[in-house]
């Protein structure tokens, strides 16, 4: 085997087209590790706000890693190797997987590669009904989507929140999904309808198909009337969007409802929210083969489906972190890699 590879990599923070397609050194596995050589990557929210350096966040959170890196979280392939005390795993195995996140989201996943290191506590065998472009789009956003609505699955110390963030019931309750046409967003939807809810979507209105596809109670369409005045008594309010303004969802909530913030960042209305017996709640998703394995599942039997906004070859990253700067994303926006 070559001791390198292709791979997309930065040399400094900017714009889509600091990402250099070029040849860079293959990963060796350690301990607990598997070598997985990739077919397909997902692009994420996290990827591009690596490439930019995190301007958004405080300066003293700013990254500083050792260039170049490797970026990229969501992968899906082949297993080429495997370390001495890996089990349940074996050359030749298909999987997926969302690679050390957030432990390195800062530095780099490595997912933007012909192969990537992973550990076996993050990987999860490819639902056998699921190509590999649709395995590589589901890891973040679907194992957000659960966390969020299922089951948080770790209890390490919240970065948003002094407090653990706990599911609420979704059975016969009625859960408003805004921004349910993107990636976390049409997942959230299938959950909280798997979990028996009355789910109302709120997307632009080209995004209703889709939606009417998904079995949703009710549309709404952004562009022709704001959610806070359509929509009224929901008992969860789940917030994939984020930015200004965030608080005016709480009206739509009934007193005791709650509001999770997918991107809570900015937010100013925990006063209102007090005042109201409001619970508001995030977490940040993180890397969980066990969880990524029973959501499968659900890929597998079609309960879930992934929605595949568009594709790039690998060597193309700077047109699919372009794709992804227009914003109107529907679903996920892939890279293909290589061919099984």
């Amino acid at each position: 085997m070559s001791e390198t590879m292709k791979a997309v990599r930065l040399h400094a923070f900017g714009g889509p087209e600091v990402l250099r397609y070029e040849e860079a050194p293959r990963p060796a596995i350690g301990p607990g590790e598997v070598l997985l050589r990739v077919h397909a990557a997902g692009i994420n929210p996290p990827d591009l706000y690596l490439r930019d350096g995190y301007r958004a966040l405080p300066p003293e959170w700013h990254p500083h890693p050792v260039f170049p890196i490797v970026i990229g979280t969501d992968v899906s392939g082949v297993v080429e190797a495997v370390a001495d005390d890996v089990t349940g795993f074996a050359n030749g195995d298909e999987v997926f997987s969302m690679v050390r996140f957030p432990a390195d989201m800062m530095k780099g996943s490595g997912a933007y590669a012909e192969y990537v290191r992973v550990a076996a506590t993050e990987l999860a065998h490819k639902p056998a009904n699921v190509d590999y472009l649709h395995a590589a789009a589901a890891p973040m956003s679907l194992l957000t989507a659960w966390q969020f609505l299922i089951d948080v699955g770790h209890d390490a110390a919240n970065p948003f929140q002094p407090f653990r963030h706990e599911p609420v019931p979704l059975r016969g309750r009625t859960v408003v999904v805004n921004g349910a046409g993107g990636g976390v967003g049409h997942l959230l939807v299938q959950l909280a309808k798997w979990q028996g809810a009355q789910v109302v979507a709120v997307a632009s209105g080209k995004n209703e198909r889709l939606m009417r596809e998904l079995n949703v109670d009710r549309f709404v369409d952004y562009t022709k009337a704001a959610a806070e005045d359509e929509i009224r008594e929901a008992d969860l309010v789940v917030d994939a969007v984020g930015g200004a303004n965030m608080e005016r969802l709480l009206r739509i909530l009934k007193p005791g409802g709650a509001l999770f913030l997918v991107n809570p960042l900015g937010f100013a209305g925990h006063d209102e929210a007090h005042r109201c017996g409001i619970v508001v709640s995030s977490t940040q998703v993180r890397s969980n083969g066990a969880q990524l394995a029973e959501a499968g599942r659900l890929l597998d039997d079609g309960t879930v489906r992934v929605a595949i906004d568009s594709q790039f070859p690998l060597m193309d990253a700077v047109g699919a972190h372009a794709r992804a700067m227009k914003g109107g994303i529907r679903g996920k926006i892939l890279l293909a890699v290589g061919r099984p």
